[in-house]
């Protein structure tokens, strides 16, 4: 994979960040939630946002 100019990096990091807080919020809203549907659905966009967060990381190492 080629380098990373310093605007692609930080743009990596930006979007790591980003989906960091979006998984916590979603995590969080899933926690206070009643309906199951509802609550699996938080859990699963969590989940997504998660996993899209490592696989930035990983263009990082």
């Amino acid at each position: 994979m080629p380098q990373l100019n310093e605007q692609e990096l930080q743009n990596v990091r930006h979007f790591i960040g980003s989906h960091e807080t979006c998984a916590q919020k979603l995590k969080t809203f899933a926690q206070q939630c009643q309906d199951p549907q509802i609550k699996e659905m938080f859990q699963q966009s969590s989940q997504q946002a998660e996993n899209t967060k490592q696989k930035f990381l990983s263009v990082l190492q």
